[in-house]
């Protein structure tokens, strides 16, 4: 298979979604352009009326896409910053997610938010944010987050076949990592998650960036004689708990990673799942690993640090190793 990278490869998913279905079209702040080269080209072979530019109002970009996908079409949103959600929260938590359910099922919502997560490009506080936890609340939506080409491709493809709006978290740091990649289109279930390496001792389960984070982290602890498994949830709503219970299972220990805020992030509800679940099974308590509780710092070396690095990563593992 040819290698990409992640921006290719969601660029790739796009393209094949609408020469397959005319009923695909592309909304957003500059996607004519296309930011970190995603939609690129795309308005040169589809033309303005799919690949159409709006102006930088966020409401009005989902509430076109509501409107779209409530009239039979399956529009793909893009908000540039998911810092920017706040203002078209009405449209996507009260119309987009809840429509379906209030009109009895007799209209489908399928839409796709495509939007943009992470710290690590000095963006500071109000375009650095990772706030996935805000979607994964609310009933109706669909919450998906690749970390890499492959799963990306996979999943915005399922992604835009879908009759729910699903939230398409991508993390800016991750658009230019290489992968293998199908050039024909395929499909992977949202709701599927994926275990990136295989391990006796203890799970780690990782999102996005951090993903490859927690891989080198496996990889350092394995020079220490711990055999860490890597899981990579892929959608956090619906969320894949029996490859997740399976996994804890298993291992007996359980790690979790994200660069959300530790409070109140996706790992607090996966680790609720799992003490409810599977609380037998554990050998000593599940550690968090997140960002702290604070603004994202402008500064390179705070930002940094904001960051959840492979040795705060590789300590966490130590520590449930140790109990």
């Amino acid at each position: 298979m040819p290698e990409i990278n992640m921006s290719k490869a969601i660029n790739n998913a796009l393209k094949h979604e609408m020469e397959r279905d005319p009923d695909v079209f592309i909304l957003g702040i500059d996607v004519s352009g296309g930011m970190m080269g995603v939609t690129a080209g795309l308005q040169d072979q589809f033309g303005e009326n799919r690949v159409r530019d709006t102006p930088i109002t966020e409401s009005a970009i989902v509430g076109a896409a509501v409107g779209a996908a409530a009239a039979g079409l399956r529009p793909v949103a893009e908000l540039m910053f998911v810092d920017f959600i706040g203002v078209a929260m009405d449209q996507l938590f009260n119309q987009a997610a809840k429509m379906r359910y209030m009109f009895g099922g007799k209209i489908k919502i399928p839409m796709v938010l495509r939007t943009t997560c992470g710290a690590g490009m000095g963006t500071a506080a109000q375009h650095s944010q990772s706030l996935e936890a805000w979607f994964m609340h609310i009933p109706g939506l669909k919450v998906v987050m690749p970390s890499t080409p492959y799963d990306a491709k996979g999943l915005m493809i399922s992604a835009i076949r879908d009759d729910n709006p699903v939230v398409f978290i991508e993390n800016k740091m991750l658009y230019f990592t290489q992968g293998e990649v199908p050039e024909e289109a395929y499909t992977i279930p949202i709701g599927s998650a994926d275990i990136k390496r295989e391990g006796e001792d203890v799970t780690i389960v990782a999102t996005g960036q951090m993903v490859s984070r927690a891989l080198n982290a496996a990889e350092s602890a394995s020079a220490e004689g711990i055999s860490v498994e890597v899981l990579d949830p892929r959608s956090l709503l619906p969320l894949d708990e029996g490859t997740l219970l399976e996994s804890v299972r298993k291992t007996h220990r359980m790690v979790i990673v994200h660069e959300e805020v530790k409070n109140a992030g996706s790992g607090a509800e996966i680790a609720a799942t799992v003490g409810e679940k599977a609380f037998g099974y554990l050998d000593a308590p599940i550690l968090r690993v997140g960002g702290p509780f604070c603004p994202i710092p402008f500064s390179q070396k705070l930002e940094a640090e904001f960051i959840p690095s492979e040795g705060k990563i590789l300590d966490a593992i130590k520590t449930v190793m140790k109990s």
